[in-house]
């Protein structure tokens, strides 16, 4: 599809907005000039045109397919401030434009967030809050970014959990990351590395990288006088380690970020098949505070379909274990759209872990990532409809409820099943900080490990800066050096 813009800088955010109607399309930018003439306009093309004249921006979008024609014209106050809130009321303009236009093209997509595309909705409803009061965030919500009145009340009864834990950053607050990129098996929708213990993916090399590079975070750390608050061990499963490699890495970073016995500290234990009560003994006296241990479903025949090497009742197991060795905050996760499942797979999964007690869960919307083998192999998989999908999320939310959780964190992903969420739910005394922190990019995060992305929010005009780490393996260790440099300039600004 072409698309015909005079806003070349706005491309991937009009892109975005057409891939919530037109999931697969490949869209080619032709910028607009006097020469181009959309009369008589043969095959697929979109148009978005934006104007202002010094009171309001106005944005004209045409949609041609198939020899009809849809277009949709609409307008907002001009706000000048500053460059960036002018770029800001520039983008929504056009974007509210082109999803209106093919939302007349496509009346049928069922999108609960309406033209919102980014991944955290809870921010945009706190600064909308914050700038226009909370009626005027509502209406905002409801009418200019149609979001519906059911999914602004998920959005605002968030935020309203998440106060406390914003409210409580100091002005050296941060956090640490601590990332383990590989699995013992590849999940069919998971894009990780699976393969361990190669020449490729050599552990003890990988592992004597992690801990230079902790240390140097570390020492930066101390240097600017940062405190951390919350410190996350995840992956990949971290669980994939030997209980001795588990006892090395984390005495390393608590010992070189000193952390103490207020830190909240959280490793994602993850499968059942990398879980051991000698690994978990070490985690707990490590002083971690929080692990999960998730299932995904609890239907074995799905467990098997995905390739997760376990079954439901080994998740009983090690639930079981975990407790009996003295853990007392434990997420466990399910996702919502899995091949071959519905309603009554999600409510089977609910009802099992109500047994269990958990005391926060995640329930996740299936993202097809587009290095999955599930998105190779999309042609040959069934997976449940949009309404399905919804139904399957409402019964996690009603498990949540059931178990006297609260839903504290959300984000949204790309490729997302019915353009959904995944949202967190906790029991009102085990919220999890750091998922607040990152989720809300609200505090800086030191991350270490390949893949992992360190960002520096600057506490005054919602700067946010980062430094990404290789997702390769041995140009992560290669770059170490030169990474780190990176992170401390960004840090010395």
């Amino acid at each position: 599809m072409r698309l015909l813009t005079d806003r070349a800088d706005f491309f991937n955010d009009i892109s975005e907005e057409i891939r919530l109607f037109l999931p697969s399309a490949e869209l080619e930018l032709t910028e607009a000039s006097p020469d181009v003439d959309l009369d008589g306009t043969d095959g697929e093309l979109i148009s978005a045109m934006l104007s202002n004249d010094g009171t309001s921006f106005r944005a004209e979008t045409r949609y041609f397919r198939d020899g009809a024609e849809y277009s949709y014209v609409y307008e907002t106050p001009y706000r000048s401030e500053t460059r960036l809130i002018e770029k800001r009321y520039a983008k929504r303009c056009i974007k509210v434009s082109v999803f209106r236009c093919l939302r007349q093209a496509y009346p049928q997509a069922r999108l609960p967030w309406g033209s919102l595309t980014g991944i955290r909705p809870t921010r945009l409803w706190r600064e909308l809050a914050a700038s226009e009061g909370r009626d005027g965030a509502e209406r905002l919500m409801l009418s200019e970014f149609d979001v519906t009145a059911e999914k602004l009340r998920l959005a605002a009864e968030i935020s309203d959990a998440q106060m406390p834990v914003l409210s409580s950053i100091g002005p050296r607050d941060a956090d640490v990351y601590i990332g383990i990129p590989f699995c013992r098996t590849r999940c069919l929708y998971c894009s990780f590395a699976s393969q361990l213990r190669t020449k490729k993916t050599d552990m003890g090399a990988y592992l004597a990288a992690l801990e230079r590079d902790i240390t140097h975070g570390a020492a930066m750390a101390r240097e600017h006088g940062l405190r951390i608050r919350a410190l996350y061990l995840g992956g990949g499963t971290p669980t994939v380690l030997t209980a001795g490699e588990l006892e090395r890495l984390i005495s390393h970073a608590v010992r070189e970020y000193g952390i103490n016995s207020g830190t909240e500290f959280t490793v994602e234990a993850g499968r059942p098949d990398t879980i051991t009560e000698e690994k978990l003994r070490v985690i707990r006296d490590m002083g971690v505070t929080r692990i999960s241990i998730n299932p995904q479903t609890m239907c074995d025949a799905t467990l098997k379909s995905v390739g997760r090497d376990h079954t439901s009742s080994d998740i009983v197991d090690c639930f079981n274990m975990a407790r009996r060795l003295g853990f007392d905050c434990i997420n466990m996760d399910l996702i919502a759209g899995l091949p071959g499942e519905d309603a009554a797979s999600m409510q089977h999964s609910i009802d099992e872990l109500l047994k269990l007690d958990p005391d926060c869960l995640t329930v996740h919307t299936l993202a097809v990532k587009r290095s999955s083998r599930l998105h190779e192999h999309l042609d040959e998989i069934t997976l449940p409809d949009v309404s399905e999908v919804e139904a399957m999320t409402a019964i996690g939310a009603e498990g949540a409820r059931r178990l006297g959780m609260i839903p504290y964190y959300m984000y949204r992903q790309k490729y997302m099943a019915g353009n959904m969420e995944n949202v967190g739910y906790s029991k009102p005394d085990r919220i999890c900080i750091y998922n607040i922190d990152m989720m809300e990019d609200a505090l800086s995060i030191i991350a270490h490990g390949a893949g992992a992305m360190t960002k520096r929010v600057f506490q005054s005009g919602g700067r946010i800066e980062r430094v990404p780490n290789p997702k390769d393996i041995s140009t992560y260790i290669a770059k170490l050096d030169a990474t780190n440099e990176a992170r401390i300039r960004l840090w010395n600004e």
